[in-house]
């Protein structure tokens, strides 16, 4: 598919919208996403359902390109729809609800309402192989998103608090030159990183993390595994190392404060889901702006979700 620039129609006329939908969802040809027939579906004519309406005489349902998507029954233009993939999709750090409702001018509920359905249409449906492989390297390290005691005011900081005390712990899989994978856990200990270790890195992988304790016994089912003593100030020690995974950190960090500011814990998962979208989709590996917004649009279908869904009834944020 050709590479749509900015100054493209779809972005501002509803029927090019839903042509270039269109091609992306069903590049051979529509079909039903209620039965999934590739033959029953025709074009419905006439002006009283409007266009881009289709039957299918196998199951005798009526669809539109929206139909079991993320912006199904959405009364937001397909154009803003598309706009917001774009600006999610390019931007590095993250492009806030706020910024949606100023640049889309739509409401700011609406905007963070459809931030977080495109980032659900960036979350893998489904683990596509595990990290890694014979003679590849994979990272492994935590990090911890919260704010600050010291940015605190003086009468609420708690001195207890200290180090990660009260932040929220993430995880991230990296393969040097490849994929990331990031969980969010409720501690690091043995018993919470041996599934997604073995889960998601290949055992024949190379394996490098810091000293953490729950790494020490994991490590050993490894082809091989290097640490590196961060308190000791080791950082680099040949090819053991774990900056490749540090600087996703970096990217996500700078996300989560530079423009998102909060994150609550409920739905950090679909913030991280959002970075390593961009970050397996970037620049390095061959994939500009335009098809990864297309990749992301692709990722829409499947999975609609109504506002009245337990993971959606939350307080605003973001």
């Amino acid at each position: 598919m050709t590479p749509v620039q900015l100054s493209s129609p779809v972005y501002s006329n509803e029927e090019a919208d839903r042509k270039h939908l269109e091609a992306i969802r069903w590049p051979d040809g529509v079909n039903c996403p209620l039965c999934g027939s590739t033959e029953g579906a025709r074009a419905l004519g006439g002006e009283s359902m409007g266009p881009g309406w289709y039957y299918c005489e196998d199951c005798q349902s009526k669809f539109t390109v929206r139909t079991g998507t993320v912006y199904e029954r959405s009364h937001v233009p397909l154009h803003k729809w598309i706009l917001a993939f774009r600006l999610m999709a390019s931007s590095k750090k993250g492009f806030s609800a706020h910024q949606l409702h100023r640049t889309l001018g739509i409401t700011y509920k609406t905007a963070w309402f459809m931030a977080h359905r495109i980032r659900e249409a960036m979350a893998p449906a489904k683990a596509s192989g595990p990290l890694g492989g014979e003679g590849k390297v994979v990272e492994a390290d935590t990090t911890y998103v919260g704010g600050k005691e010291k940015n605190k005011h003086v009468g609420k900081r708690d001195p207890k608090k200290i180090g990660g005390a009260g932040k929220q712990i993430v995880h991230s899989l990296v393969e040097r030159g490849g994929r990331v994978r990031s969980d969010h856990i409720a501690n690091v200990s043995g018993k919470t990183l041996r599934p997604i270790l073995m889960d998601q890195v290949d055992r024949r992988s190379a394996l490098m993390t810091d000293t953490a304790g729950g790494y020490f016994k994991l490590g050993k089912e490894f082809a091989r595994h290097e640490m590196v003593d961060h308190g000791a100030d080791e950082y680099v020690r040949g090819d053991a190392h774990s900056n490749t995974v540090e600087g996703y950190f970096s990217i996500l960090k700078r996300g989560v404060i530079g423009t998102y500011h909060h994150v609550s814990p409920k739905h950090l998962k679909r913030y991280l889901g959002e970075f390593d979208f961009r970050y397996n989709e970037r620049s390095a590996l061959g994939i500009e702006d335009a098809e990864r917004t297309t990749r992301a649009i692709k990722g829409a279908e499947g999975k609609r979700l109504t506002y009245r869904q337990k993971s959606y009834r939350t307080e605003l944020s973001a």
